[in-house]
């Protein structure tokens, strides 16, 4: 099976028309991926290509539309590129002998707001050399920078490939463990999975396949049940398991079935680790306690997807708030990899992003925190309103 999408690493290519971005991304995928031309202004929309970028490993490249020409699409265009900034891990900045100008510059200063490392590749110098004032006024933003021709340099390849390896996050380096820095090896953890309107037919949902093939490779045993089999679950071990991980939606059914002294949490909270901030998440939770009549809530969800009579973010999440603070909150909802306008929320609150990557939630956090806007997540959120959320959260205290 090949990577997912949510586990690659997000690499975007940035720069304005005609600078040769698309011919560096066919030089470095080795495919035709994206029009090369002249005319400026070809690419318009953003190109995806994932592959297995050796030694790296799994990667998706997003090929962004030039922008600074002076076409009816410019504006569309600027509008598409900036939104995958979000989605981004690290950033690779085109341009060519002219060197940089405002408007890398600005790319330059919203890359360092959202904490994402950038290059800078000088292309063209087939065609004439940057000078050295113009190269200087790059070094001031960068020291990751590669003077390249994607038309003839045979070596552009293994220079990129060596400088984009020293730039790697750390957590894409040490690949994060979802539950198994959690577990000791041959542990039993016990896996609670209701099959309800929300289960795919005939199979399970993303989250919950990734922890199972983790504990598999962590080498512990993982025992798989409904609700309404895990007292009998619990009675059948000879010792008690080492975790239990439910879905958000049976948490308070489960958590008055498992023992106290027996660790347990959630799968959106282990999604919350690994793909966010847990800490954030947390103290975003305690944010519910000071909603007040009116306050405006926005559930935010990565992808779309056609909602259910129940739906965990339209329905259930909704009447708990409701429940817990017994105020007459707005509540709103808003689907997709775009991060609409925040502005007037009281709170937002974060799906488990099982269809995204993390570099897209950590941008949506520090876009929150940087408006004075808590953020949270499903499974805190559920958690908290249930009153279980010390307990949900122990095992990564400790």
């Amino acid at each position: 099976m090949k990577t997912l999408k949510s586990m690659r690493l997000h690499i975007g290519i940035f720069g304005k028309t005609n600078v040769g971005k698309s011919s560096f991304l066919n030089k470095i995928t080795g495919q035709d991926m994206s029009i090369v031309s002249d005319i400026a202004g070809t690419t318009t929309d953003v190109v995806e290509k994932s592959m297995e970028l050796l030694p790296v490993g799994p990667v998706t490249f997003l090929d962004t539309a030039g922008i600074n020409d002076n076409t009816e699409l410019s504006a569309q265009r600027l509008e598409k590129t900036l939104k995958i900034i979000n989605r981004t891990d690290i950033a690779v900045v085109i341009c060519d002998f002219h060197g940089i100008d405002d408007y890398e510059k600005e790319l330059f200063a919203k890359f360092n707001e959202l904490q994402i490392p950038f290059m800078v590749v000088i292309n063209k110098c087939d065609v004439e050399q940057i000078t050295g004032e113009k190269l200087s006024e790059i070094v001031d933003y960068t020291d990751k920078i590669l003077i390249t021709s994607a038309k003839d340099d045979e070596k552009i390849v293994f220079k990129f490939k060596d400088l984009l390896v020293k730039m790697l996050p750390d957590d894409f380096v040490n690949s994060p463990k979802i539950i198994g820095d959690l577990v000791q090896t041959g542990d039993t953890v016990i896996l609670v999975i209701p099959v309800d309107k929300e289960a795919p037919k005939g199979r399970i949902i993303l989250p919950q396949v990734q922890t199972i093939r983790d504990l598999l490779d962590s080498n512990c045993l993982s025992y798989v049940v409904k609700e309404s089999e895990l007292e009998a679950a619990l009675n059948n071990l000879k010792t008690p398991p080492s975790l239990v991980v439910t879905d958000s939606q049976a948490f308070k059914t489960v958590s008055e079935i498992v023992p106290e002294n027996i660790p347990l949490t959630s799968f959106s909270i282990l999604f919350a680790r690994l793909k966010g901030d847990l800490a954030a998440f947390e103290q975003g939770a305690q944010a519910i306690d000071a909603l007040n009549d009116g306050d405006r809530v926005l559930i935010l969800e990565s992808c779309t997807h056609h909602a259910i009579e129940d739906d965990i973010g339209k329905v259930k999440i909704p009447a708990l708030l409701r429940k817990k603070t017994g105020k007459e909150l707005i509540i709103e909802h808003y689907s997709g990899h775009d991060f609409p306008d925040i502005s007037g929320y009281s709170l937002i609150i974060h799906c488990g992003a099982c269809m995204t990557n993390r570099r897209e939630v950590l941008s949506r956090i520090l876009l929150a925190n940087a408006a004075g806007i808590p953020i949270s997540n499903y499974g805190i959120v559920i958690s908290y309103c249930l009153g279980i959320l010390p307990r949900a959260i122990s095992i990564f205290k400790k």
